[in-house]
């Protein structure tokens, strides 16, 4: 990476009071160990582009001002774990339309700034806490309910005191 590339990923970031909804959900899980995520940074990441040159990221904006995808709301269900990269993450039951749109068209745009197509499949989550021992699945009494009217260029900044994200473009959804 050089000094004038930055490490880049398209998100969804919530309101102030969704923020403070998934914030709180980190209380439901194991306290003991972990690295915790600042509740500044929860986000649901859409598309992780890594280290990114200055003279790609006016392609990048292009590529998303591209996209047209209606607003939708995303209803976030339970907690679980990933035990490989040890994470405790929040989550829905089922991947709305507009989302699977979104992230689908999204990684088609992206495709003509030299970004290959992403060969997983897409997992919507919101990363609660990292490091962290298995915490199992927690259904939730009452949903977090995520209206989701925008997408996000968000800027990683490791290192120091969080928050360690940084948006740096916003969209409207709109179709």
């Amino acid at each position: 990476m050089t000094r004038r590339s930055r490490r880049l990923f398209f998100a969804l970031w919530p309101d102030e009071e969704v923020r403070r909804e998934l914030a709180a959900l980190q209380a439901l899980l194991p306290q003991e160990e972990g690295n915790w995520v600042h509740g500044a940074d929860l986000h649901m990441t859409l598309r992780f582009l890594g280290a990114v040159a200055p003279e790609r990221q006016g392609c990048i904006s292009q590529a998303a001002e591209q996209l047209r995808e209606a607003p939708f709301e995303l209803e976030i269900t339970h907690l679980d774990y990933w035990s490989r990269p040890r994470i405790a993450w929040a989550g829905p039951d089922e991947t709305p339309a507009g989302l699977s749109r979104l992230v689908a068209d999204l990684g088609s745009a992206l495709t003509t700034c030299g970004f290959p197509p992403e060969n997983r499949p897409y997992r919507p989550h919101v990363t609660l806490v990292r490091k962290t021992r298995p915490s199992g699945i927690i259904r939730l009494d009452t949903p977090v309910r995520w209206p989701v009217d925008s997408f996000a260029l968000v800027e990683s900044r490791p290192g120091g005191k969080p928050p360690w994200y940084r948006v740096v473009e916003t969209w409207p959804l709109d179709a």
